[in-house]
């Protein structure tokens, strides 16, 4: 009897763990996205379109697309570069890049964006030599570029380090024994070893460089029809107290977040003994 008793106090402390987790997720994900895409809607398909087709909106969801264009290959090369040579290779200072990759995570992005300001604004220690040559960084694409690429340069590499680690060097050094050269390797090798990891790194990346609002809110200057990413647009408008178009921007980045994570549980679902370490962002 004491048995069942306690089996069955077990059952219940469960279910009400699992009821609790049931109710924290409908709380804090599923009722916000219900009533974000309800607001987004409130005044019909047609307005809905009309919010998004607006020449300022479009010119924000242009300069996300650009800037996530740009900052994604750029990081994904130096992620696979970066892991590597960790994973693959022991050198000198080796523990010290791996901090400085792990530096963007623990730094707020408005510090980052100031930085970037003190570095390339107009008093700043680089901004007078820029702007003699006509080269405008801070209130511009240039500034918002690098403030992404910071903040978002370690989530490809940290995605693949820990996973070259765990698979070794066997596989390169016996492509070389047979007379592979290193580019071979690495492409017939290495980056097939790699694939679905990388692949999980780009799309955590890219959703992050779309949705980056502090550092880019600091350089930009937020300047409408210029400067302005789709993060950035959103605030505007909603100060605007049009809430319709606020709302509808925002479900464009809900709908990418989704598609995200879909796409991520996907890819834990079907490849999880090829993404090792999966999640450690």
């Amino acid at each position: 009897m004491a048995e069942l008793h306690v089996f069955g106090e077990k059952r219940w402390m469960r279910v009400v763990l699992i009821g609790v987790a049931v109710l924290l997720l409908v709380v804090m994900l599923v009722a916000p996205l219900v009533l974000l895409f309800a607001e987004a809607f409130a005044r019909g398909i047609a307005a809905y379109g009309a919010s998004l087709m607006k020449s300022e909106t479009l010119s924000a969801i242009g300069l996300t697309l650009k800037i996530a264009a740009i900052v994604v290959p750029i990081n994904a090369a130096f992620g696979v570069v970066a892991a590597w040579g960790i994973a693959k290779f022991q050198f000198p200072g080796k523990s010290l890049l791996v901090s400085l990759i792990d530096l963007p995570i623990s730094i707020s992005p408005v510090v980052a964006g100031l930085v970037f300001v003190l570095i390339f604004g107009a008093r700043g220690w680089l901004g007078p030599t820029l702007s003699e040559h006509g080269i405008k960084v801070i209130f511009a694409a240039p500034g918002m570029i690098l403030a992404t690429l910071f903040v978002t340069v370690a989530f490809v590499a940290r995605q693949l380090i820990p996973l070259m680690e765990q698979q070794g060097r066997e596989e390169e050094e016996a492509a070389i024994v047979l007379g592979a050269s290193g580019f071979q390797t690495f492409w017939r090798v290495t980056l097939p070893n790699i694939r679905w990891g990388l692949v999980y790194g780009i799309l955590l990346c890219n959703a992050r460089a779309m949705g980056e609002f502090g550092a880019v809110a600091v350089v930009s200057g937020q300047i409408r029809g210029m400067t302005m990413t789709m993060p950035l647009q959103i605030l505007a408008l909603y100060q605007d107290y049009d809430s319709v178009g606020a709302f509808a921007v925002a479900s464009l980045l809900a709908l990418l977040a989704v598609v995200t994570l879909a796409v991520r549980r996907f890819l834990e679902w079907r490849y999880r003994e090829e993404l090792g370490y999966v999640g450690s962002l």
